[in-house]
């Protein structure tokens, strides 16, 4: 007999868990807050690496079909130094598929399918241990109860407090993200500059990242330390305002460099945010965690691959299980925490060498993890 169960977010991490469950001809609620599918931009581009989200999508069922939309060339990566000096141009070979780029809404869409989300309803809290098991309230005023809720509802996860009371910290590094389009036809000099895939320069406790995106779309990253009220006089909706700032933070850098954020058309504020790189907790009978719930980290090409793996297996592990539900979840939590753990330590340490006092770091980092 079938158990009820539901994950809230609808994100790769919750999309990958239900459609996993959903070959299995496995029920399961899909609860997202966002009123639609396209209620907000899907983000930029992601890398699926062969034993971690391209695993998952063939749990899923789904390789085949990502492979007809991913693209390899999008694992081409170029460093510069700040005067414009090509120092490193990696590109695939024609036959590499370690870990090709497809865009988030590409990936967002492939995973929905037959799949019914239920959008619009924002989940609030959960509270455990009840008598008819997990009730979740809505933010309508709404309940139902469930008997296992896994929160896959992002780094700042309404769904984490049942199970934890950490919080994420501020990393101390900061992410300004624009973006540029048709790049090929209106920027073709940056088109060349940036290459197939992505393209990076690293200063002094700064960088300035650009990823390829389908269809000429370039997402463009300012990197840098600052604290976290570093803009307490800059009006952030100001988008020259915003650019002037941080054409100064970079100043004396390659003109061509720049122009990324000279033609940047709007700009917004992501400061990095991580929980600890061990986060654990006591195991809550109905309630667990995925992916950025579960073990927010560096934004260094891990966390949506661990998170759509983990989903894939936390339902083949109750749709094919022997039945004991919190068996599933308690065998799941002890193998998601070991590689998420392992994987929170590189990242850590990944983000602290690319944006650092001594640029050479970045650049031997990237020697270490790049096909010679």
């Amino acid at each position: 007999m079938s158990h009820r169960i539901a994950v809230v977010g609808g994100g790769p991490a919750g999309l990958t868990f239900a459609r996993v469950l959903h070959r299995h001809d496995y029920p399961v609620a899909v609860l997202e807050r966002d009123p639609a599918p396209d209620a907000r931009p899907p983000g930029g581009t992601l890398d699926l690496h062969e034993g971690l989200g391209q695993l998952a999508l063939d749990k899923a069922g789904l390789l085949a079909e990502f492979q007809a939309l991913a693209r390899p060339e999008g694992q081409a990566m170029r460093i510069l130094d700040t005067a414009g000096t090509v120092l490193r141009d990696w590109r695939p070979r024609p036959d590499d598929r370690a870990n090709p780029e497809i865009d988030r809404g590409q990936l967002r869409d492939l995973l929905l399918g037959p799949l019914d989300v239920q959008w619009g309803r924002g989940v609030t809290e959960v509270v455990p241990g009840t008598r008819d098991g997990v009730l979740v309230h809505f933010a309508d005023g709404r309940q139902e109860t469930f008997d296992l809720v896994v929160g896959a509802d992002g780094a700042w996860s309404r769904i984490r407090s049942a199970v934890s009371s950490v919080t994420p910290h501020y990393t101390g590094v900061t992410l300004i993200e624009t973006s540029l389009d048709h790049v090929d036809t209106r920027h073709p000099d940056l088109a060349r500059l940036i290459g197939e895939g992505s393209m990076a320069v690293y200063g002094v406790n700064r960088a300035l990242v650009a990823q390829r995106n389908s269809g000429g779309h370039v997402k463009v990253y300012a990197q840098f330390r600052a604290p976290l009220d570093w803009h307490t006089n800059l009006d952030l909706a100001d988008v020259e305002a915003v650019r002037s700032s941080l054409l100064s933070l970079f100043d004396g850098w390659a003109a061509p460099v720049l122009d990324l954020l000279r033609h940047g058309n709007a700009f917004v504020h992501r400061p990095l945010y991580v929980l600890p790189v061990s986060h654990t907790w006591t195991h809550v009978f109905g309630v667990t965690l995925l992916g950025d719930a579960a073990h927010l980290m560096p934004p260094l090409g891990a966390g949506a691959n661990l998170a759509m793996l983990e989903g894939a297996e936390l339902a083949e592990s109750i749709a094919t299980g022997p039945g004991d539900l919190d068996e599933a979840v308690r065998a799941f939590e002890e193998q998601m925490w070991a590689r998420a753990g392992r994987w929170a330590k590189i990242t850590t340490d990944g983000l602290e060498r690319l944006v650092s006092p001594h640029p050479a770091e970045a650049l031997a980092l990237f020697d270490q993890v790049q096909p010679s």
